[in-house]
C-alpha cells in the first residue's frame, strides 16, 4: 500500500541520494573529532546560520536539553512560553537533565509581550532563583512564525539583562521562507540554535545545535554526559549534508500544498480552519461538532492508507511533507470527509 502520512514532517523518508550519500560516506570517530563527513556538516550547518560553531545531536529534544543545560546551572529558572515543544512534548526533561525549574508563561503564540518576559526576569534576592535562561521557538508548534522585529526585542532585553537566549528552531527554515529572510537573520537574535536535519529536511536522523566557539565546546562535554557523543557518525551525518544542501529550497512547496489542503479542507461541512496559523506547512483545525470518538475516524482513514493523529483536545492537525503530492492531499481530504459523516452516523452509548 502507497501510505499517506500527515502526521507530521518527521515522517519523512530519507531520499535516494541521501541513501547513497550514508553508504558512501567517509568516517572517522566522532569522540575523537576526526569523522571528516561531522567535521563538514558541523561547519555547513554554522555556516548557514551565521554561528561560529555547530554540533551535531541525535535529536531535536537532545539539542534542546543539552543547550538548557549548558547556558545554566542547577536550579536556575527558564523563562519560556507555556505552549512550547521544550514544554509541552519533552517530557519534562528540564527538570531531569539540567535541574533547572520553568518560568511558563501562558501563551498560545509563543509571543509573550516583551514587557512580561521582563516582568519574569529575576533580581537579586535571597529567595529567588537566578533566571539563566530565556527560550523562544521560531517556527512555533502552533503553526505560526515570530516576527524578526519581536525576535529583537527579544534578544535586546535579553542581552540587557546578561541573560542568554536559545531559541528552538527546530523548523527554522519554514520560519525564513514564511518571513522572506535568511535563516541566519533569524538566528543572529539568539545565542544559541537548535534546528531539525529531520523534519521537512527530510534526513532520517539528527539535528544540530549551533552557537559561540566557546558555548559548543561546553556543549560537546554536556553530549557526552548525555549519552550523545557517538562514533562514525558520518554516515548519519551525510544524509544532514543533503539535506543542507539539497532540502532547504523545496520547503516552500510544503508551504503551498498546506494552504491548499486548507482550502479544501474548508469546503468540509463542519470543518473549521485555524486560517491564523497557516505560515508554514501546518494545518490546524476544530469539528464544529465535536467527534465524539475521534478514534473511529483514525481508524478508518488508517484502513484507507492515510495516516493521522487524534486530536489533542478539540483540535487536529494535519502536515505536508516531502512525501505528500497534491493528488495524496485530494485523497486525503476526501477520505476525511466520508470518514467524518460516518462517525457522525454511528450511535454513542
Amino acid at each position: 500500500m502507497n501510505w499517506i502520512d500527515l502526521r507530521s514532517d518527521t515522517v519523512t523518508l530519507p531520499t535516494d541520494e541521501m541513501r547513497f550519500a550514508m553508504a558512501n560516506a567517509e568516517v572517522g570517530d566522532d569522540v575523537y573529532e576526526d569523522d571528516p563527513t561531522v567535521i563538514r556538516l558541523e561547519r555547513l550547518a554554522a555556516s548557514i546560520l551565521g554561528k561560529e560553531s555547530a554540533l551535531f545531536v541525535p535529536s531535536g529534544t537532545f539539542g534542546n536539553q543539552l543547550s538548557i543545560l549548558t547556558h545554566t546551572l542547577r536550579g536556575d529558572e527558564v523563562i519560556i512560553p507555556a505552549s512550547n515543544h521544550i514544554i509541552v512534548h519533552e517530557a519534562g526533561a528540564s527538570a531531569v537533565i539540567a535541574g533547572v525549574q520553568m518560568r511558563t508563561l501562558d501563551c498560545e503564540d509563543g509571543m509573550p509581550s516583551v514587557e512580561r518576559i521582563y516582568s519574569a526576569i529575576r533580581g537579586e534576592d535571597l529567595h529567588y532563583p537566578r533566571t539563566g535562561l530565556i527560550c523562544l521557538e521560531n517556527a512555533h508548534s502552533s503553526g505560526r512564525v515570530l516576527p524578526i522585529q519581536y525576535m529583537e526585542n527579544v534578544y535586546k532585553l535579553a542581552k540587557s539583562n546578561h541573560v542568554p537566549l536559545h531559541l528552538d528552531g527546530a523548523r527554522i527554515f519554514n520560519a525564513a521562507i514564511s518571513l522572506k529572510v535568511k535563516p541566519s537573520e533569524i538566528a543572529s537574535y539568539a545565542d544559541s540554535v537548535m534546528f531539525c536535519l529531520s523534519k521537512g529536511l527530510g534526513a532520517p536522523i539528527g539535528s544540530m545545535l549551533v552557537g559561540t566557539e566557546e558555548f559548543v565546546r561546553r556543549a560537546r562535554k554536556g553530549r557526552k554526559i548525555m549519552g550523545g557523543a557517538l562514533r562514525q557518525v558520518g554516515i548519519i551525518a551525510a544524509a544532514g549534508i543533503v539535506a543542507l544542501e539539497k532540502m532547504i529550497d523545496r520547503l516552500h512547496e510544503d508551504h503551498e500544498n498546506a494552504r491548499y489542503l486548507s482550502s479544501l479542507m474548508e469546503d468540509i461541512p463542519g470543518v473549521k480552519v485555524m486560517e491564523d496559523r497557516l505560515d508554514i506547512n501546518m494545518v490546524f483545525f476544530r469539528l464544529e461538532d465535536h467527534a465524539k470518538n475521534p478514534g473511529l475516524i483514525v481508524d478508518r482513514m488508517l484502513s484507507k492508507g492515510i495516516k493521522i493523529n487524534p486530536p489533542e483536545g478539540y483540535e487536529w492537525r494535519f502536515v505536508t511533507n516531502l512525501n505528500v503530492s497534491r493528488q495524496d492531499i485530494e485523497r486525503a481530504v476526501d477520505e476525511f470527509g466520508k470518514a467524518l459523516k460516518s462517525e457522525c452516523q454511528i450511535p454513542h452509548g
